[in-house]
Order: C-alpha cells, then structure tokens, then sequence
C-alpha cells in the first residue's frame, strides 16, 4: 500500500510508535546507545554473583582430558551439503564429559553441575500464568529467520494448554494438550508488568475439532495437539501458518497401548487479528498432513510403540536463500531391542584407557535409546508438501529424546538448541533436564558438542551423585529445584523461556522466569547480570521485532474486509461529524 500524502506518512509514524511501545521498548534503546555508552556500561562493576573482569567467563570451551574419565570426541564443525547423507554424532565419549565437569563431593540436596552451567533456583511460591489451564510447551510468532513479532503492538505467544478443572491430572494432560494463544501488550518493560507476566488468555487456536479430521476414518480414544512452531507468512500482514504435532492416541482403560500412538506433522493456515483490546484468530478450518515417519531414517510406532515423532521447527538458511528447512525429533529407524549403535557412536578416540568395548555398551542395554535430530526439506512455496532428508544429529546409545529441536544463528555459526531429560538418556550416561547445544559452520555440520565438548548448555540444579527419581516422584535426597523447569526455547538475544515443572514438590504448569545465555562460539553461561541474580520476570518473552499491519487493523475495527485505501480516505477525507462511528474511532486514534 502506497502512502502519498504527508498527512497519511504521519499518521503511520504515530499509529506505529504508539501501537509497538517503542517510546519504552529497552530493545529500541538497546539499538540507539551510542557505542560509547555501551563501552562504558560494561566498565560498571559487576552485579551481585557475577564472575569479575577477567575471570574465565567461558569455561567451557576447555577441551581436555579430565583425570578417569574417557576423552571428548573429535568434531570438525565442517558443514555438508544440507542434502548429503553426513549425520554429526553426539557420542557417549561427549555426553560422559557431563559427568566429568560434574562435581562428585556436593552435600545432599546441592548441585553438582558447573555454575555456569547451571540455571539459577526457582522460588516454589511462584505465580500462576492461568488459573483455567496449566501450560508448558510454549513458543512464539516469528519470521522464516526465527525473530519474534509483535502485532500491531500485541505480544502474542503459543502454548500447549489442558484444563485444570477437567478431573485428570497434570501428569495425565498429554494426551489431552491443545494449543492455546496468550496475548499481551508490547513495549511495557518487565519490572511494570504482573508477577505473571501479564499474559491473557485467549483460549484454543484451531476451532473445535478441526485438528481432529486428520484421523477421520481412524480408531483412537484421544487426539491431541503438541508442540510445532508458528510462522507470519508475510511480517507485514496477518496471514500465520501453524506447524504443529497431531497426535492420535488408542489406549486402553489402563492407559496402555492398543495400538501405538500415530504422530503426524501438520500444517494450518489462519488469520491473527487485533483492535484495542484483544487478539484473535480465525481460519484453521483445514489441516494438511506433512510428515509421518518413514521407518528408513525415522523410527516408526510399528518399529517402537514409545517412539518419537513431533516438534517441528520451520526456517529459511541464509546459506540457502529462498530454501525452506524443517528440523524435529525423531528416533533412528529399526526395530526396539536390536542393537543398532556401533563403533561411531561411542566415539572414543584412539587407545583411550577409560574407552568402553561396544559390547559392554551393549550388555549394558544402552542400545534402547537412540534419539536424533531429524531434518525435511520443502518442496513448493507453501511450505505445504516437504521431502525427508537424513538426521543431522544422531545421538544412538547416549539418549532417547532431544525434544523440541530449534536453529539458532549467530554471527556465522549454526547452532541446534535442543532439550533432553536425566531419565532420558542411556544406561552408563548422565546428564540434568535442561538445554543440550551443538555448533557447527552450516545446518549440516559435523556439529560440536558445546561445553567441554559435553552438550549440556543449562541444566536444572542437579546432583548427578544422586538418583533423580521423576518430577511426580523425586528422590528426596536430590536438588529440589533438578525438575524445576522444562521445555526450554532460545530466543533472539539469548533470552531462555520454559516452563515450571516440579519444585520441592510443587507441581507447576505455568510460565517460569526468562533466563539469558551468553554465547560464544562453542561455549556458552548464564548471564548472572540478567534480572535478579540470573532470574528474570516470570514468563518475558519479548518480541523484537514488530508487525505493522494498517489495512489488517482498520478492516477488524470495521468488522469488514474493504482496501485500506478506501478506508484511509474516509479518515483522512471525511469531516468528523460525517464518519461513522468506527471510522470515527480511528481518526482520533491517529491524530
């Protein structure tokens, strides 16, 4: 839309100014302090808890041996053809470097992780987002390159949803998950928000049993909506599209399987809408079904009832422009039971006295869990028909879930951002609930491990010396706070948003407080100088970028679809005793 006259141009600059908060927003001011004022912001003396001036903030870039323990495995970073058939490995010579860096003499009830590893203690009198639905899995409204958006001055994120006041259980809420939306308004700092971040409830995404028709014709007992990625179409109107795993379950009284579980990622289209006072959504009446796994690189629920197939994540690489990739995760293909990992897996270097034999790998039962990280590549502009390509990262006898998988590009570097459990990974490996990382030059690389070559990027405080029982039922020897959070998500800037899960008991189910990483290349801390101590508010997930849509606003005040043209003309040529009240409305709002 074409802006001629200087009238309407103001207009513009006032509606934008106002509708994002930008005359608050610290992001904007991030990006107009002089680089003057940056230098000497960071010659102030450190906060509270923070590693002074010329510490070794970034330990973890540290490759060496540690005494008893087996050498991390040797990774290039060298990136591959996105297409070519190079799988990286997160071997067990890697993941035992968790247990290596881990403290072995910690008190009861302590933390054995590295500090700058570790995310700070959550408070167990923390508040509710919702008093209607526990969330956890939670994600935002970004571009092909991950930014977040606002729109037309809302923050707007996603999360799976199940209702508190239904009869089930927290712990039973998976298989009845839809995805809900939360909105709020942008630019308000932090520190003038809510406790609970301000966050409205807006309710379901997709209508009532749209997503549903994906199994038409298909016998199960529950179907349930988990976790994907949200996607503005265009950053400049309001046309979304939704990916998203849709999930058909047919259980027994019991709760076993009668048959196993049918994972499928699917796509819908909808529309996001706004006026003064809220968000809403239209559209998703129809669902495309993407991906099911292949039983070739992807292991199949006929392969293995408890495999897992979900969590897709969209995104265009610079290195290939106008070329759209999909990252997930997956299992490797092959039957539960048969061993499968081989020599490759485990990594160890040459000679290396503490290598295990891969048959004591084997006799140890570590060949169940073989997690990756799978990768699909669009084949038409709608992103609506994708093509399998081979796993970027295997991680076969070391663990069985990296969840939610995302890229992450920093100043040249690939970064895959994944998440992991301590129940998850196999027998003889270790590791907290948390955030695991890998780094390489390109979306396929032989990806390094981040943090002394290990992987983990931030954990839960977790005493590895100690059983961790499960968040329902911990051990109560163990850290309090080792199932505190869950589902964690980077985000531009490095800010870290998740879930509260279990503290000392506790059970959560709603937003826990934003976190920031600092990331160097391939090693990474908490940044202790963020929020109170490394805490930051409860549930800040702020957009940084923001959608300006005129013509999506002005036809939702209306409650009609006409050009924006016209209606501007009405604004700007019309005399006010003549508009409508509507048009009223916006003309004050402009001037």
């Amino acid at each position: 839309m074409a802006i001629k006259s200087y009238k309407a141009r103001k207009n513009l600059i006032i509606f934008a100014a106002i509708a994002t908060g930008i005359t608050s927003s610290p992001f904007c001011l991030a990006q107009t302090t002089s680089p003057a004022l940056r230098r000497e912001a960071q010659r102030v003396s450190p906060a509270p808890g923070v590693m002074p001036r010329g510490a070794p903030l970034f330990l973890g870039r540290s490759l060496a041996t540690v005494p008893g323990f087996a050498s991390p495995s040797i990774h290039t970073q060298q990136a591959y053809n996105p297409q070519s058939n190079f799988t990286a490995r997160w071997t067990r010579a890697d993941a035992i470097q968790i247990k290596a860096h881990s403290d072995p003499n910690v008190a009861a009830r302590q933390n054995s992780l590295p500090s700058q590893l570790t995310m700070p203690a959550i408070p167990a009198n923390f508040p509710s987002i919702s008093p209607d639905v526990w969330i956890w899995d939670t994600w935002t409204l970004i571009d092909k390159q991950a930014n977040q958006f606002s729109y037309n001055g809302w923050e707007v994120i996603f999360s799976l949803t199940a209702d508190k006041n239904a009869g089930y259980t927290f712990d039973d809420r998976h298989i009845h998950a839809r995805i809900g939306y939360f909105y709020r308004r942008a630019g308000i700092p932090a520190y003038q928000r809510p406790a609970n971040g301000g966050w409205i409830y807006g309710g379901f995404l997709f209508p009532n049993g749209a997503s549903a028709k994906v199994y038409a014709g298909t016998t199960y007992t529950n179907q349930a909506e988990w976790s994907g990625s949200t996607r503005l179409i265009d950053v400049t109107g309001n046309k979304i599209s939704v990916f998203y795993t849709n999930l058909a379950f047919n259980r027994s009284a019991s709760g076993g399987n009668i048959t196993p579980p049918v994972a499928t990622i699917t796509q819908s289209l909808g529309t996001i809408h706004s006026d003064f006072q809220h968000v809403w959504f239209t559209g998703f009446n129809n669902h495309t079904p993407l991906l099911v796994p292949d039983g070739t690189y992807y292991q199949t629920g006929q392969q293995n009832e408890f495999y897992s197939f979900r969590d897709p994540f969209t995104f265009e690489d610079p290195d290939h422009p106008g070329v759209n990739y999909m990252v997930f995760e997956g299992n490797t293909a092959g039957n539960r039971g048969v061993p499968s990992c081989d020599a490759a897996d485990l990594g160890y270097r040459p000679n290396d006295p503490h290598a295990e034999t891969l048959q004591q790998v084997i006799d140890g039962g570590a060949y169940y869990q073989k997690a990756n990280i799978g990768l699909a590549i669009a084949q038409n502009s709608a992103l609506s028909k994708w093509k399998f390509l081979p796993p970027l990262i295997s991680a076969n006898c070391v663990n069985d879930q990296t969840e939610r998988p995302q890229v992450y590009i920093k100043n040249g570097k690939y970064y895959i951002f994944t998440i992991s459990h301590r129940t998850t990974f196999a027998a003889g490996m270790d590791g907290p609930d948390g955030v695991y990382g890998f780094v390489g030059n390109g979306i396929r690389s032989d990806f390094q491990p981040m943090n002394y070559g290990s992987g983990l990027v931030l954990g839960n405080p977790t005493d590895l010396n100690t059983p961790a029982g499960t968040d329902f039922e911990a051990n109560p020897d163990q850290n309090p706070n080792a199932f505190q959070s869950y589902s964690h998500y980077v985000m531009p800037n490095g800010l870290v948003e998740s879930f509260i899960d279990t503290i000392d008991g506790v059970r959560g189910g709603t937003l826990a407080p934003t976190v920031k990483l600092r990331i160097t290349r391939a090693s990474s801390a908490i940044d202790l100088a963020y929020g109170t101590n490394g805490l930051g508010a409860y549930g800040n997930i702020p957009a940084n970028r923001a959608d300006i849509n005129i013509a999506g606003l002005i036809a939702d005040l209306l409650g009609q679809r006409s050009t924006a043209s016209s209606l501007l003309s009405q604004v700007n040529g019309l005399s006010q005793g003549s508009m409508s009240p509507s048009v009223a409305q916006i003309s004050n709002f402009l001037q």
